[in-house]
């Protein structure tokens, strides 16, 4: 499981809040050289740019990692509650996109889920599923009152 402890095996901004996705991408990526995913990963760059909310035919996939021998693509989506098993069907047209327009052959294709909870359903849905991973993220917030 993805925690702030583990995201923070060095100083970071400390996360407050993920009312949107988009917060929780922007702290992954900002913060993408301190997380696990780094250890295997880096964010894929295309022109130049990197491949964050990357155009599919089936919609744009939130963040687009490759492996640092580039023999593995990695397909992450992120989702701000509780993940469903519909999840795992988006993460799949995802996963085939890449495989069919930018894998070249030998190239792996996996995928994350990155949610606050799972479900019955999801687990369900990816007990089959033997190329995507799911991690939760855990937010952490307190109030200090100065004397």
């Amino acid at each position: 499981n993805i925690t702030e402890e583990s995201l923070n095996k060095k100083n970071l901004d400390s996360p407050s809040s993920f009312a949107l996705e988009k917060h929780l991408e922007d702290f992954i990526i900002k913060n993408w050289n301190t997380t696990r995913l780094n250890e295997g990963y880096d964010i894929y760059k295309e022109n130049n740019k990197l491949a964050v909310q990357y155009n599919t035919r089936s919609g744009p996939l939130d963040i687009l990692a490759i492996s640092k021998d580039k023999n593995e693509f990695l397909v992450i989506e992120l989702k701000k509650g509780r993940a469903s098993d519909s999840v795992v069907g988006q993460v799949q047209r995802y996963m085939g996109y890449v495989k069919e327009e930018l894998a070249e052959p030998g190239q792996d294709v996996k995928g994350i889920i990155i949610a606050l909870d799972d479900d019955v359903r999801l687990r369900r849905a990816l007990s089959v599923t033997t190329n995507i991973d799911f991690y939760t993220y855990k937010v952490s917030f307190s109030l200090s009152k100065l004397k």
